[in-house]
């Protein structure tokens, strides 16, 4: 069986793929590779690929904005080049982009399956299946997932419990020989620092990386190397005016492999959320990441167990894209250098690390169900947000994969008493609404006249905006719109969706009423 994967993003993004890639291959697929050109080099850290096909994203861009004619040849090339060398069985694309969509309609063969996010035959939006809808819903959503990304990955693509695993290849001896010689032996080792990050607010001020890797050379030796590229320069050179400590700036002196054969030279990374961070937890190398702005280590967080995550101790956090921060960016001064020094200290001597003041601490653990999930360290599990999170992870994967659910858990004990009150309001109102729907789409199925029908609409519109005005359930008034208008056509398969919904807020109100 051949499986084709298609991820036309970032670098991390990239890296995440590799539980998908590790769950075909213990399938006994033989897996390709469609990914960006300009990071087909990346493609040598993953485990398991048999062959790589680069896309020239910014060349077919160009010839869309001259002669589009020319992007469909170069389409049509790329597809005559995969098909010749690996045609796809089963095509898997985790890139929701309409570009992405496109190309996986393009590159599944008739015989040929598609997963993840493909268009139908008239160019509309098909996800093949909730775990896909959920996966693009929850990314523009903060606070919303959960779900680690690389989990939604693994269920997007159809896989269950194999490849919970974001183990990568080794790097190539060359990029190990190039470390080698930027990092030569030394008496106590080497600790990465990666300073930048995709946004300035989602990153922690360069002064902290200063005050902690100095405090890690007083105690440990450790010299610290700083790590990004040729556009954060201006960072190292922020390092270098305020360290009056050794330390050795690689920021753009190294390729993609080459930074991998650096992170295997160091003892830990304290960093970002960056495609580094992947990288390092993809690598083994124990890490220390602070998750500002928009960021939050519940979806984004390093996919491997026993690395240690921080984030501010605010209400606030994570707030949502687009919005101006109120708070004048408060964030990024909360966790304090302080509270990353105790959590990297606490990896070096293989101990838990003391709570500090501002910051949430988590360790990344698998949990029994093959998920990863975040084990608490500051007692923040207590707190509503926490709370919330593992009610969601109770009932959504069993909403998801639109199995029974296993009834109340006790989870929601852990809620407020104002937030129960809000949430129990909120469902029961939606809940009632639903009723009321599925009434009205029983009648309009024996007596399908005009008024009927309107009336059917306005109930499924006040349903979507009553899970809507609630941010906490947002996205599943987006997965209810997806899966919905996916069988406008079909009443039948319709009510369907609705008594799946209908059964998701049952179990959340049960765990609301076990609570109070």
């Amino acid at each position: 069986m051949n499986v084709l994967i298609i991820n036309l993003t970032r670098f991390g993004d990239l890296i995440q793929t590799q539980p998908v890639i590790t769950g075909f291959r213990s399938r006994g697929a033989r897996v390709g590779l469609a990914c960006l050109s300009n990071f087909a080099s990346a493609a040598t850290l993953l485990d398991g690929v048999d062959r790589v096909f680069p896309l020239n994203g910014a060349g077919l861009l160009a010839a869309l904005d001259g002669d589009w004619r020319l992007a469909v040849r170069d389409v049509a090339a790329y597809r005559q080049e995969i098909f010749a060398a690996f045609t796809p069985d089963l095509t898997v694309n985790l890139t929701p982009s309409v570009a992405s969509r496109l190309l996986a309609y393009d590159l599944t063969p008739a015989s040929g399956r598609t997963a993840g996010f493909s268009v139908d035959e008239f160019g509309f939006n098909a996800d093949t299946s909730s775990w896909a809808a959920f996966l693009q819903m929850a990314g523009a959503n903060r606070g919303a997932s959960p779900f680690n990304v690389c989990d939604l990955f693994r269920r997007a693509a159809g896989l269950d419990r194999e490849g919970n695993s974001l183990a990568l290849a080794a790097p190539a001896p060359e990029a190990q020989a190039q470390a080698t010689e930027l990092l030569p032996d030394c008496d106590h080792g080497y600790a990465a620092l990666q300073l930048g990050a995709s946004e300035d607010r989602r990153r922690w001020p360069v002064a902290h990386f200063i005050e902690t890797a100095r405090r890690l050379h007083e105690r440990y030796g450790l010299t610290p190397v700083l790590l990004g590229t040729k556009g954060e320069r201006a960072l190292g050179e922020r390092f270098a005016a305020g360290a009056d400590f050794p330390h050795l700036n690689l920021m753009g002196a190294t390729s993609l492999t080459g930074l991998a054969g650096v992170l295997t030279r160091c003892r830990l990374l304290l960093t970002n959320d960056t495609g580094t961070m992947h990288l390092a937890a993809g690598l083994g190398v124990p890490l220390c990441a602070v998750f500002l702005a928009t960021a939050q280590p519940w979806d984004t967080g390093p996919y491997r167990a026993g690395n240690i995550c921080l984030e501010p101790d605010m209400d606030c956090h994570p707030c949502e894209f687009g919005r101006e921060c109120p708070n004048h960016e408060a964030c990024r001064g909360a966790v304090t250098p302080e509270a990353m020094f105790r959590c990297a200290a606490s990896l070096l001597d293989g101990t838990d690390p003391d709570p500090a003041p501002g910051a949430r601490l988590w360790r990344t653990r698998t949990a029994p169900d093959g998920f990863m999930e975040l084990a608490p360290l500051s007692g923040h599990d207590a707190t509503d947000r926490a709370a919330w999170i593992a009610v969601q992870r109770e009932h959504f994967r069993s909403f998801l994969d639109s199995v029974p659910g296993n009834g109340p858990t006790g989870t929601g004990a852990r809620l407020g008493p104002a937030m129960r009150e809000r949430l129990s309001k909120t469902l029961t109102t939606a809940r009632d609404m639903l009723f009321l729907l599925r009434q009205q789409g029983m009648l309009l199925a024996t007596n399908p006249r005009p008024q009927a029908k309107t009336k059917f609409l306005a109930s499924w519109q006040r349903f979507q905006n009553i899970l809507s005005s609630d941010n906490s359930l947002k996205v599943i008034a987006l997965l209810w719109m997806f899966e919905s208008q996916r069988n406008g056509e079909d009443l039948a398969s319709l009510l369907g969706v609705a008594e799946r919904h209908g059964a998701l807020l049952d179990a959340l109100l049960a765990e609301v009423a076990v609570s109070a």
